[in-house]
């Protein structure tokens, strides 16, 4: 009897013993980077939503009031900001649609997504390998291709039906490596609350689950940091490429009635973001400002000068504050919609009713980078971050020399300085 007695206190015993009681701790951390993207995370949501794991997060470590995207506030452009600390227009990412090389990248072709001839600059996993540290990358835009001739020593080929979980325990895996394999500088992506906001708006209930669903993850990560008793060690840089904004499915702008296609020669088109190539004539400058507007662009800028909730650039008129000017792949003429608006074609604005309830309202992003509703967040935790600190807004290029900064990296050519964040590290 007193066997029995004892092989079910051991079995209970068993039951009750988390599998992190047995994890081996990490001695030999070095200075570590974990860069963690929750796209579409909105500034607001933690006080929106109260998750309680990020706000422990941010008011253990350094939080942003808010940091302010780059133009347009789009998911690959933005993201690619935050590792290069290049502008879009200097890092070649200008939207999530380009035209180059004589073909188009989108988010869908993951052949033209894994080739190196888009991706200019330098991302912090290639200036960390460039000089002898290792990245593991668990889904960021840009980690699947071959950058300056090199990827990270790990790396995936995203695929959004992997679980987060896995994707937590992946990466907690890495850290279980030996020190001479070992990443120095990690990324994680998780893409449930921009999904949610696009789909039902920021201030739903499924933003808010989402929202807590991902803080659920995040708990997840700082249990298995802790169980290899690390968790006050890793520094983790927490952002989101852009925030969300209502929109009512009324509120289309059908381009049609404003502008002549046949006028143009391909137009790269998302809701809140057009881009218009005119047909080739007369190189624009010989025309640009004329009030003859015998030429493609101006016929197109003339027809689009009584166009309403949209604002129409010629690419030299783009403002100087949205740095979107440089870059040869951005169009002659960029339409810029206004927040809460879209713009469409007849032919997919009829398409889109006869699929969409058009009483419900929607989500979406792009819009100025000014608006208080694209507005991103910024959280630092670690050993390198002061603690329990409110920084002023800032704009997302200054994240690359700041990870080079606790890394110990010299930084690659870029727009931002490290000196914007000093202030924020111990």
């Amino acid at each position: 009897m007193k066997k029995y007695r004892i092989l079910f206190f051991f079995s209970i015993t068993l039951f009750f013993v988390s599998p992190a009681d047995g994890q081996k701790p990490v001695s030999d951390l070095k200075s570590t980077v974990m860069l963690i993207s929750i796209d579409g995370f909105r500034y607001d949501y933690f006080e929106k939503f109260q998750p309680p794991t990020l706000n422990k997060l941010a008011r253990e470590g350094v939080r942003a009031r808010w940091m302010i995207p780059s133009f347009p506030t789009k998911t690959f452009p933005n993201h690619y900001t935050i590792a290069t600390g290049l502008y879009p227009e200097n890092h070649g990412i200008i939207e999530n649609n380009i035209w180059d090389f004589g073909t188009t990248f989108t988010l869908g072709k993951r052949e033209e997504l894994q080739k190196s001839r888009w991706w200019l600059g330098e991302p912090i996993w290639v200036t960390a390998e460039k000089q002898n540290q290792r990245a593991g990358a668990f889904f960021f835009p840009g980690t699947e291709a071959e950058i300056a001739g090199l990827r990270p020593t790990f790396w995936k080929q995203y695929d959004g039906k992997i679980p987060n979980n896995e994707r937590v325990d992946t990466v907690l895996g890495w850290l279980d490596l030996p020190a001479a394999q070992r990443p120095t500088i990690y990324t994680l992506y998780f893409s449930d609350v921009d999904d949610a906001g696009h789909g039902f708006s920021p201030d739903s209930e499924e933003t808010k689950q989402a929202v807590l669903t991902v803080d659920a993850n995040m708990k997840r990560l700082m249990d298995g940091l802790k169980a290899r008793r690390i968790d006050k060690k890793v520094n983790l840089v927490i952002v989101s490429d852009h925030g969300m904004a209502a929109v009512d499915q009324r509120n289309a702008v059908v381009m049609d009635d404003y502008l002549d296609y046949n006028q143009t020669e391909r137009v790269l088109m998302t809701g809140e973001i057009w881009q218009i190539f005119p047909k080739i004539g007369a190189p624009p400058t010989a025309y640009a400002g004329s009030s003859d507007m015998s030429g493609p662009e101006n016929e197109i800028m003339a027809g689009l000068k009584s166009i309403q909730h949209v604002t129409c650039w010629r690419k030299s008129e783009i403002p100087e504050r949205l740095h979107y000017r440089v870059s040869p792949r951005i169009s002659p003429i960029v339409c810029s919609a206004d927040e809460g608006w879209f713009m469409t074609s007849r032919e997919r604005y009829e398409a889109q009713k006869k699929r969409v309830d058009f009483n419900k309202i929607r989500g979406a992003h792009g819009y100025d980078n000014q608006l208080a509703s694209m507005r991103a967040i910024f959280v630092g935790h670690g050993l390198a971050f002061k603690k329990r600190k409110m920084t002023k807004p800032f704009e997302n290029i200054h994240v690359y020399e700041l990870m080079c900064k606790i890394l110990g990296l010299r930084p690659a050519k870029n727009d931002g300085s490290i000196e914007r964040l000093k202030g924020m590290l111990r």
